[in-house]
Parts: structure tokens; C-alpha cells; sequence
């Protein structure tokens, strides 16, 4: 007996490029729709309207937050990146509140925000060069110094400072560099190492009553450069005090001052200045010195803490000579992430 096979045809709600067209327009007609035909979009959202006014605002005068109460000016611009989060947020509270008031206020934190660091999301590292530099807190309590010396010297640095330097790991140090560094001198807790002659070694007074900045010419082959190093002192947030940093910027004071006088035109300044670019408590350092991370940099380069990165207060800044791209290094067995730049010394031969 024979079988006879029937085959329906079904209709799948569900498939077909037709139907999944329909689906979507039907979304958009209706969240389109709901817009249009909404009357309060324009008075619903005030409140998250107000916060995109305050938050610009904030990032705008960030300069003009005073440091009397807590010093919450520096405090400030040690995160004014991270101010940036609050926009993404803001956009879903209005979209979500279908608030065409806060919509267009945030437009004003995001004009503030690309202006202050729309600069640093794009790559404008160079090539060239003729001088590498690295600088890195490697924390006193460091398990690992010479895994931790031999990491940061394997970035090929020419000139390498090293701050924070335990008095009984520096023959540790000394031992895991002698190789690739000839020429080293150590002034206090601070370091530096290089493949070229120093000459006129120092230390320097930061006014904290002890050495944590030296000063040193390096003889490169493209000429002399003077290299500070300076581990300036640690910053605190309290909650009965704020932020915590009168011993640092009275150091960054002194710091300044000392560069200032230097007689060398070329000047290049290595170490943990725990400040950012953006606080104005270093202005008597950043007035008279670049960042490479800002001018040839790949991102906002933070360097603190080493776990989850949240600020670049390890610092590498120069004076007469070109920087032409700038880094940061793998994690070690610090609390600091390690940073280095390449400069051009010889600005002549370009």
C-alpha cells in the first residue's frame, strides 16, 4: 500500500527577514511616537538636566575649586578623568525619563570633557629618538627586586630611576642592573642608573629633612642632560581632613625651584610626584615641563595603583628636548605601574 507524504507549509511568525523588519520599525515607530507625541519631554528630567549643568561646570572651573576646605581642589583634579562616568550614566536616566531638557544639557559635560582629555584617547606615539628613559616606584616593601629591576630593564631604557629604594635591597639592585648599567649613583631613597656617564651627582632639597631627589648630568652622545629624580611625599584622603598634601606641595615648591635654576637647557625630570598633570599644587614643576604621556602618548597612561590603575601620579617631564612617544610597562612587584618615553636630544637632527 502505497504512503503518501503530505507537506504543509507553515507561516513562522517568527522568521523571515520581512517579519524581523517589521519588528524593528514597529520598536522605533513606537519609541519614535512616544517622543513626538509626549508633551512633558521638556519638563520631565530637570533634576538630571541640573546635574550635566553642575558636573560641566565642575570640570570646566576645576582651577577655581578652592583647596582651603580639605584640599578638595587637588583632590578634585587627581580624578577629574574619571568625572567622565557620570555622562554615559546621566544619558540612560535621560533616555530613560524621555527627557529631551536633560538630553541636550548633557551635550555641555561632554563639550567639557573632550576638550580637557579628548586629546589623550587617540595613539600619537612617534618613532625616532635618541634617548630612552623609565622611571618606577618599586615600593620598600617589594618581595622581588630583582625580578622587579630586571622587568624594567628589559624596556631597553637608556637612563632608569628607581624610587622608594629600601637601604638593604639596593645591592640587590645594584647587582640585577650592573650589566646593562655601568654607571649608577643613589642619593638617599632614590636611584639612578644609566648606560652613559654621571657626572655633578646631588641631592636635592625637597624641605622634608631627609633625601628623596637627587640630581645628576647624564653625557648621552647627543649631548649632556640634566636628569632629576624625586620621589616627592605621599598624599592621604581623610575623612576629618580631606586630602591630605601640605608636606607635598611645599616639596613640589622646592622641586620646581631647583629645576628652575638648573644652568643645563635640557632637563628631564624622572620619578613619583604623587600628582597628576592636571593638579595645580605641581604648577611650579608643569609650568616649565612637558609630559610626554600628553604630547606622544597612547591614553591617560595611569600608573596607581598597579591592581586597577586610576591615576598617573608617577611622572616623566622634560625641557629642551623632544619627546616622541611614551608608555607604560607590565605590572611588577610593586604598588606602581613602571613608565617610560623616548626622547629626541639632539632637536637639531630631525
Amino acid at each position: 500500500m502505497a504512503q503518501q507524504a503530505y507537506i504543509t507549509e507553515t507561516d513562522d511568525d517568527d522568521s523571515g527577514p520581512e517579519r524581523r523588519t517589521t519588528r524593528i520599525r514597529r520598536l522605533y515607530d513606537r519609541a519614535v511616537t512616544g517622543w513626538r507625541g509626549d508633551r512633558r519631554i521638556w519638563r520631565r528630567g530637570l533634576v538630571t538636566a541640573a546635574v550635566a549643568v553642575v558636573l560641566a561646570i565642575v570640570m570646566a572651573a576645576h582651577s577655581h575649586i578652592p583647596n582651603a576646605i580639605g584640599n578638595l581642589g587637588s583632590l578634585t583634579e587627581t580624578f577629574l578623568p574619571w568625572f567622565g562616568l557620570l555622562i554615559p550614566v546621566l544619558l540612560v536616566i535621560a533616555l530613560a525619563r524621555k527627557s529631551a531638557t536633560a538630553l541636550i544639557a548633557l551635550v555641555l559635560p561632554v563639550s567639557v570633557w573632550l576638550n580637557l582629555f579628548g586629546g589623550l584617547l587617540f595613539d600619537k606615539t612617534g618613532s625616532g629618538g635618541d634617548l630612552t628613559v623609565a622611571t618606577h616606584n618599586v615600593n620598600a616593601d617589594n618581595a622581588d627586586p630583582a625580578g622587579t629591576a630586571r622587568a624594567v630593564a628589559a624596556a631597553g631604557a637608556d637612563v632608569m630611576a628607581l624610587e622608594e629604594l629600601k637601604a638593604t635591597a639596593v645591592p640587590t639592585y645594584e647587582k640585577a642592573l650592573a650589566a646593562k648599567y655601568p654607571h649608577h649613583a643613589v642619593v638617599g631613597t632614590v636611584g639612578l642608573w644609566s648606560k652613559y656617564p654621571l657626572s655633578d651627582v646631588k641631592a636635592v632639597d625637597i624641605e622634608l629633612g631627609w633625601k628623596r631627589a637627587m640630581r645628576a648630568t647624564v653625557a648621552t652622545p647627543s649631548g649632556p642632560v640634566a636628569v632629576y629624580v624625586a620621589h616627592l611625599p605621599s598624599v592621604r584622603v581623610k575623612l576629618e581632613a580631606g586630602f591630605t598634601a601640605r608636606q607635598r606641595d611645599k616639596s613640589a615648591n622646592a622641586l620646581g625651584e631647583a629645576i628652575a635654576d638648573e644652568k643645563l637647557d635640557r632637563k628631564i625630570l624622572l620619578g613619583d610626584l604623587n600628582g597628576t598633570m592636571n593638579d595645580r599644587a605641581l604648577t611650579a614643576i608643569t609650568s616649565q615641563m612637558r609630559s610626554p604621556q600628553g604630547a606622544v602618548g597612547d591614553g591617560f597612561g595611569f600608573s596607581w595603583p598597579a591592581a586597577f590603575p586610576m591615576a598617573r601620579i608617577d611622572q616623566i617631564l622634560v625641557s629642551g628636548v623632544e619627546p616622541t612617544t611614551s608608555w607604560t610597562l607590565p605590572a611588577t612587584g610593586s604598588d606602581h605601574l613602571p613608565i617610560a618615553a623616548r626622547v629626541r636630544v639632539d632637536t637639531e637632527a630631525q
